[in-house]
C-alpha cells in the first residue's frame, strides 16, 4: 500500500483533480482537465485486488460483490479525502478517485455571483444545482452550505453517497449522513429525516422519484433543500424532474413544483485567460412569471424567461459568457464552445441583440 499512498500524494501535490487506475495500464491523473500520465509502476491485477480488499469500507463490500461496481469516500491521514468509485473493465478491477479539497472553497475563489448567497439564504423552497458530470455542482452546492453555516443558526442535515466535503459546525449545527454507513438507502433516510428536527437538508443528488417527493414534501412543510441534478441547462430542470414520474402523476407534481421551487442554477466549466477554470452559470428564479410558466405546462418559455429575468438576478448561459468574454476572463472562443446559442453569442461580441425572448413570452 505504501506505493499507493504515494500516488495519491503526488496527485495532491501535483493540483490533480482526478486518479484513474487499472492494471496493466500508466497510472493517470487529470490536471486542468487534461488527461496526463505518471512516472509510476505499472499496476498488476495482484496489487489492484490489494488496493481494492483494503479500501472498500466494510459496508460496501457486499455491494461490490453483488453489483461489480460502488462509491464510497475514502480518508488517508495527512493525505486527503477521496471520492471513490470501483468499478470493472473486461472482468478487472479499476479505480476512479477525485481528490476532495478538505477547505471549502469560498465564493470568491470559485468565482461564484453574489446572488446565489441570496438564494442559498431563501427560507424554503428547493434549490437545484445542475449541470453534467464534473462540472462542479457539488462544489458549488458545498459553498452554498458553507456560506449558511458561516453565517446563519440553521441545523442543517445531509443525504450523500459518499460524503465529499467535511464540514464543521460554525454558526449552524450539520450533521452528515453517508448511504450505505449512515443510512441503508436515500429512501430510508429521506422517510426518517423530517423527524430529525432539520432546518435545511442536503440531498447529494436527486435521483428518482421519491427523492423529489420527499424533497417537495420538506419544501411544504417550511423548509430548505439543497440538491443537484443532471441538465445541461436551467430551463430542462422541469422537464427532467417531471420525467421521473408516471404520466399521469406529472401534472399534480408540475403544480407542486411550482409552488416550492426556490430556484435552480445550472452550471458549466470554462477555462479562464491565464489558467484555471471559471464556472458560466444560467440562474432560473422562480418568479411570479416563472411560476405560472410552470403551472401552465409552458415549459418551452423558460429559457425565454430567464433571458428577460436580469433584474430579478436571472442570466442565461449566453449572457453569463458574454459577461465573462467583457470582464477579460474567458476569450470569445472558449465562450463559444461554451455556449447554447454559438450564433447568437457571436451576434451580441458584435454589437447586436435580438429581442426575440420578450417576443416568445407575449
Amino acid at each position: 500500500m505504501d506505493i499507493f499512498f504515494k500516488i495519491l500524494q503526488t496527485a495532491v501535490d501535483g493540483g490533480a483533480s482526478d486518479v484513474h487506475i487499472k492494471i496493466g495500464g500508466p497510472i493517470i491523473f487529470r490536471i486542468n482537465r487534461q488527461l496526463v500520465a505518471i512516472q509510476a509502476p505499472v499496476p498488476t491485477e495482484e496489487w489492484v485486488n490489494n488496493v481494492v480488499e483494503t479500501i472498500v469500507p466494510r459496508h460496501a463490500k457486499a455491494r461490490l460483490e453483488e453489483q461489480r461496481e460502488v462509491d464510497f469516500s475514502y480518508h488517508v491521514p495527512n493525505i486527503g479525502r477521496f471520492r471513490t468509485n470501483v468499478f470493472q473493465q473486461k472482468g478487472q478491477w479499476c479505480l476512479s478517485m477525485r481528490y476532495v479539497k478538505i477547505r471549502v472553497p469560498s465564493f470568491e475563489e470559485l468565482h461564484l455571483l453574489a446572488v446565489l448567497k441570496n438564494i442559498a439564504e431563501a427560507p424554503r423552497g428547493i434549490v437545484l444545482v445542475s449541470g453534467s458530470t464534473g462540472c462542479g455542482k457539488s462544489t458549488t452546492l458545498a459553498a452554498m452550505v458553507e456560506h449558511i453555516n458561516a453565517s446563519h443558526k440553521k441545523h442543517i442535515i445531509t443525504l450523500e453517497d459518499p460524503i465529499e466535503y467535511v464540514f464543521d459546525d460554525n454558526q449552524s449545527v450539520i450533521e452528515q449522513r453517508e448511504i450505505g454507513l449512515d443510512s441503508l438507502s436515500f429512501e430510508m433516510g429521506l422517510k426518517h429525516i423530517l423527524r430529525q428536527d432539520p432546518d435545511i437538508i442536503m440531498i447529494g443528488e436527486m435521483r428518482d422519484a421519491v427523492s423529489f417527493m420527499a424533497a417537495i414534501n420538506a419544501a411544504d412543510t417550511g423548509h430548505l433543500v439543497l440538491s443537484t441534478l443532471h441538465t445541461t441547462t436551467a430551463s430542462q430542470a422541469m422537464g427532467r424532474i417531471l420525467d421521473f414520474f408516471k404520466p399521469d402523476e406529472r401534472d399534480q407534481v408540475r403544480r407542486q413544483l411550482a409552488a416550492t421551487l426556490r430556484a435552480v442554477v445550472c452550471q458549466r466549466m470554462a477555462a479562464m485567460v491565464g489558467g484555471g477554470v471559471i464556472p458560466a452559470l444560467e440562474i432560473m428564479i422562480n418568479t411570479p412569471t416563472v411560476r405560472k410558466m410552470i403551472e401552465e405546462n409552458r415549459l418551452e418559455k423558460l429559457a425565454a424567461a430567464i433571458e428577460t429575468g436580469v433584474d430579478d438576478g436571472m442570466q442565461t448561459f449566453n449572457q453569463a459568457l458574454f459577461n465573462l468574454v467583457k470582464g477579460g476572463q474567458v476569450t470569445e472562443k472558449e465562450a463559444l464552445a461554451k455556449a447554447t446559442n454559438p450564433q447568437a453569442l457571436e451576434m451580441n461580441f458584435k454589437g447586436i441583440f435580438l429581442d426575440e425572448a420578450r417576443r416568445i413570452l407575449t
